[in-house]
């Protein structure tokens, strides 16, 4: 069966290069919820990489619910470790990897591997993107995992979806 992974990062901005403070994936396919990996990073790790804080990101944060602000500012691991465990865990380069937005989650994860020079794990050509295959489908309604902007949770209930929508 093919390896399908749904991607959520949580970030202090919006463009690649931008820090991140968490990553959550679920592997999925055929009805099922998989393997799950959620890794919380260590922003300083990011800043001494040359990635950036965005103030109107941080400014959004402040908005959010105290729960998902709360798990937002616990303390991380160093990017360069979660990013080597990460590819660990993904463990196959013809993974397809599903990110909520064309140019966001798969965009931003892709450029924190090229801050951190290490390899990304997967095909540039395997990357798909739900926000996509959710709009072409309003009526199939999401139904949430757990806590809003919580990178893990966000990743099971946008895999959960989209096996909804596309019967992945």
């Amino acid at each position: 069966m093919k390896t399908r992974v749904m991607l959520d990062i949580e970030t202090l901005g919006n463009r690649p290069g931008s820090v991140l403070l968490s990553i959550g994936a679920v592997k999925f396919g055929g009805g099922e919820l998989g393997v799950e990996f959620y890794e919380r990073i260590d922003a300083a790790s990011c800043v001494a990489l040359g990635m950036r804080i965005d103030v109107s990101t941080v400014l959004w944060w402040f908005g959010q619910s105290d729960a998902a602000r709360a798990e937002a500012a616990m303390p991380g691991e160093p990017l360069g470790d979660v990013l080597e465990r990460f590819a660990a865990w993904i463990g196959d380069p013809d993974a397809e990897i599903w990110g909520k937005g064309s140019d966001f989650d798969n965009v931003l994860v892709a450029s924190a591997y090229h801050a951190a020079r290490q390899p990304l794990p997967w095909k540039f050509w395997n990357n798909r993107c739900y926000r996509t295959v959710a709009a072409m489908m309003p009526d199939v309604k999401l139904e949430r995992i757990g806590l809003a902007h919580h990178a893990l949770d966000d990743a099971k209930t946008q895999a959960a979806h989209l096996m909804k929508i596309a019967g992945l």
